[in-house]
């Protein structure tokens, strides 16, 4: 524990003069050191500071009681903005306290070098597991009005929210939690690990909750990496945390005791695959690397090793480290030990981060490292293999690592995933939806993310899919472009402005960040033979020169939707254009759209009611036949489209005809979950 003790930190208003005394004088909270010059704590104890500024408090030394005050600023905030609430609504048991939104998370960064000891923070997927026993430290004031120390265990008793939830927090009970110790970290003693960090206690009752560690994965992903190279705080918080633990425990001039003795002391894990100075070794080496070029490259490293289940952990791994834990208690014995070092091997061969610097003299220090773990415990022919593959990596040239710029279209070296929000309106409750967020792929499978099932109203889903949104993105996303954000509405919410959500106040409208479209979920049963139909005029409008065309308006003028049989005899690379669908409520407006539906168009272009930019109907045709023509395929319209809602959020005004464009885009060779029985014959 004295490890623990000698990296948890006070959090103190900052103030003119102010010299560490021991008393509550400006005290706001606990922390802890998790790298060099970097603070983990809560949110909403960092930010009763001074604007984002703090005084960090510290002992120089763990066997003495001298103190020393740095100033530190807050970088990041999880959420950016505090919310008050009660987690998620419908948890069973005591509810938290009002307070900053969860994960409630802030990280400090020292604004002067100074020598402190760090936590060891695991790498392990949702290490806060229900029946388990965990130590808190932390920081509260005594009766006699000085700052001290205080120590404990809890028992993990579940926790409120599901994994995908950005309101997630883990229930403690068994002690009592003082105030003032929020920020604190919580330490898992059977392996020797800080797994949390308290976030506050139950008013009158024993326990509180926390917020597990692997929580700040869900911090924002900067832009692109041609752009922000070097700008990903996660990354550089935790490839400082391992090359920090790395050189003291390798230091040859070392005396004191380290995270790595005191965790080889503890009783050895069955299958255990690394020793902890193996680990500890093996992590300060991935962190000479790059990081990952995408959470969703990280994954389909991850899924190309054997047993591996990486997609089911939430939130997704981000960096190398992260991977690493992901492996862990896959296999027993010498197969663990052999997922491990074709972990590490792909790592070696793995894409570079467009604008890092070359990686060779990580990629020959971990070889080194693998060749020697190997020859120690595993096979010649495992050794044979290993050595094939170092010729491989050794040997592609490292400059050919990553785009140097994104093209405007999907990645077609690879399988494309997307997004699906799914909303269904609650019958009995008006004016209330379910969710679900899932990653889909081009082969009709889908993976669920997150969902709500208790209703949530319009108003209110921006807020509530920030978190379950983002974190799917951060699993579709690749260098060379966004992924798409497919919507699967009902007939009456085909007109949802999605594309203007901000998941968070600040961000841009979701149109400008990536492409959006929408999907009719509620398809009415229909035969063979129109199902038929509409997969042929799908794949031929996909292979034929798109042309645009008004339905419902020449010349200003409106007119009525075609009926369906004059609609289905339209050519297959029609794209029908809807000028008035959205400028009026004209009963039969909503009546033309169900019949161009009906009639198998799997895509269409309308302006959303109430919007438009002004643009008058004969530019709106014009501007809209030549953004059809001059996009040669199908698949290539919504980035068409997701270019313009960029120009309209810059303000450039060649691209405010555009402004609340709708496109409805639906493959019928990708059907929604949960349609295909629609798609019968009556």
């Amino acid at each position: 524990m004295n490890l623990v003790m000698a990296a948890t930190v006070r959090i103190h208003r900052p103030e003119p003069g102010y010299a560490p005394d021991g008393t509550g004088r400006g005290f706001l909270g606990s922390g802890f050191f998790i790298a060099p010059s970097w603070v983990l704590t809560c949110a909403h104890v960092a930010m009763q500071g001074e604007g984002r500024e703090v005084d960090v408090v510290f002992r120089t030394d763990r066997d003495s009681a001298a103190e020393m005050s740095v100033a530190g600023t807050v970088v990041a905030t999880l959420p950016e903005t505090g919310t008050s609430g009660h987690g998620r609504p419908g948890a069973q048991g005591p509810r938290p306290p009002v307070g900053w939104a969860a994960p409630d998370l802030a990280l400090i960064r020292l604004l002067r070098p100074v020598d402190h000891a760090c936590v060891y923070v695991t790498e392990r997927p949702a290490a806060m597991l229900p029946g388990g026993t965990v130590h808190y430290v932390g920081w509260a004031g005594a009766r006699d009005g000085q700052l001290a120390a205080v120590t404990g265990d809890c028992t993990v008793k579940g926790m409120f929210g599901g994994p995908a939830d950005a309101e997630q927090q883990i229930r403690l009970g068994g002690d009592w939690l003082e105030p003032g110790m929020s920020g604190g970290p919580v330490v898992d003693l059977a392996r020797g690990e800080v797994v949390g960090v308290l976030k506050s206690r139950l008013d009158g009752e024993q326990g509180g909750t926390a917020i597990g560690i692997e929580r700040l994965r869900t911090m924002p992903v900067p832009g692109p990496a041609r752009e922000e190279p070097h700008a990903d705080t996660y990354q550089a918080v935790f490839h400082a945390h391992d090359r920090y633990h790395a050189d003291r425990h390798n230091s040859p001039a070392g005396t004191e005791r380290t995270w790595a003795d005191t965790q080889s002391e503890l009783p050895a894990r069955p299958g255990r695959a690394l020793s902890p100075k193996q680990r500890i070794d093996l992590l300060g080496r991935l962190a000479a690397f790059p990081p990952p070029v995408s959470t969703r490259g990280l994954l389909d490293l991850l899924d190309g090793l054997p047993g591996v289940q990486a997609r089911d952990h939430r939130p997704a791994p981000r960096g190398w480290r992260d991977g690493l834990g992901a492996l862990y208690e896959v296999r027993d014995g010498d197969g663990a030990l052999e997922l491990v070092l074709r972990y590490c091997m792909a790592v070696i061969a793995a894409d570079r981060p467009y604008g890092h610097p070359p990686a060779t003299g990580a990629a020959q220090s971990l070889w080194e490292w693998v060749r020697r773990m190997a020859d120690d415990h595993l096979s010649r022919a495992f050794r044979k293999e290993l050595a094939v593959l170092w010729g491989a990596a050794r040997h592609r040239p490292d400059g050919h690592r990553g785009p140097a710029a994104a093209p405007a279209g999907p990645a077609r070296h690879r399988e494309r995933l997307f997004v699906l929000l799914a909303l269904e309106l609650r019958g009995w409750e008006q004016g209330r939806y379910d969710w679900r967020v899932s990653v889909g792929d081009t082969l009709g499978d889908f993976l669920p993310v997150a969902e709500d099932v208790r209703g949530t109203t319009l108003a209110d889903l921006p807020g509530r899919l920030g978190a379950p949104l983002t974190e799917a993105f951060r699993r579709c996303d690749a260098p060379e472009g966004p992924a798409v954000l497919q919507v699967g509405v009902g007939r009456s919410l085909l007109d949802l402005d999605v594309a203007d959500w901000r998941l968070t106040p600040g961000d841009p409208p979701l149109g400008a960040v990536r492409p959006v479209v929408v999907r009719r979920s509620d398809q009415p049963p229909r035969s063979e033979e129109w199902l038929k139909e509409r997969k042929a005029r799908w794949n031929r409008t996909g292979a034929a020169a798109m042309r645009a065309q008004a339905l419902d308006c020449d010349d200003g003028i409106t007119l009525r939707v075609p009926e369906s049989e004059t609609l289905r005899a339209l050519a297959y690379g029609t794209v029908p254009l809807l000028c008035h669908y959205g400028a009026d409520a004209r009963p039969d407006a909503a009546a033309g759209l169900d019949r161009l539906l009906d009639s198998g168009f799997g895509v269409a272009l309308w302006r959303r009611r109430g919007a438009g930019g002004g643009a008058v109907c004969t530019e709106f045709h014009r501007r809209a036949a030549d953004t059809v023509e001059g996009t040669r395929t199908t698949e290539q319209l919504p980035y068409k489209v997701h270019e313009l809602r960029k120009g309209v959020h810059a303000g450039r005004i060649e691209t405010f005809w555009s402004d609340g464009l709708t496109l409805y885009y639906d493959d019928p060779h990708q059907p929604l979950p949960g349609t295909e029985q629609l798609l019968e014959a009556p």
